[in-house]
């Protein structure tokens, strides 16, 4: 085990059992939030290849430069 890891059990070992739940929500809130980091950026990475097909063009050139 990490020591981080381990420190961090020893520390959860003195909560109570509602400063506990807390804690587990919290771990769930941060895993929710990396989760929708990757997917906004996935999604950005996969619009971007739809959309250069578009952007990309004679007629828009004008606005490369803005």
């Amino acid at each position: 085990m990490q020591p981080q890891v381990k420190h961090m059990v020893e520390k959860l070992e003195h909560l109570s059992p509602d400063r506990l739940a807390e804690v587990d929500d919290f771990i769930d809130f941060l895993q929710q939030r990396d989760q929708d980091n990757r997917l906004r950026r996935d999604f950005a990475h996969l619009s971007e290849t739809a959309f250069a097909k578009l952007w990309n063009n004679d007629e828009d050139a004008i606005y490369d430069q803005l």
